[in-house]
């Protein structure tokens, strides 16, 4: 038996598997689904203030994107940032 509230459900979108999940990560939010279809995963989440600001009249919504570079197999750093750039001024040949 699990602690959590976890919420699963499977469709066939587009031939392929859509699965919705809830409950399992980022508990700390007031709401997050977990979405995975085909080798693809998104974490969305939503956090709400208790209570309204004064003085605002508006629903100020904010959206912070983060793409993990990572999952599509780039490595942050790489060559140059291990082993330095090139030199740029020619050598002049060993005698």
């Amino acid at each position: 038996m699990s602690m959590f509230n976890v919420h699963r459900k499977e469709l066939d979108w587009g031939g392929r598997k859509l699965v919705l999940e809830t409950g399992k990560v980022a508990r700390q939010a007031d709401g997050a689904i977990m979405a995975t279809y085909g080798d693809t995963s998104v974490l969305c989440t939503a956090v709400g203030a208790r209570s309204p600001k004064p003085g605002i009249d508006f629903f100020p919504l904010t959206i912070n994107y983060q793409e993990k570079t990572s999952a599509a197999g780039k490595i942050p750093g790489g060559f140059f940032k291990r082993e330095g750039r090139p030199t740029k001024k020619k050598r002049s040949p060993p005698d």
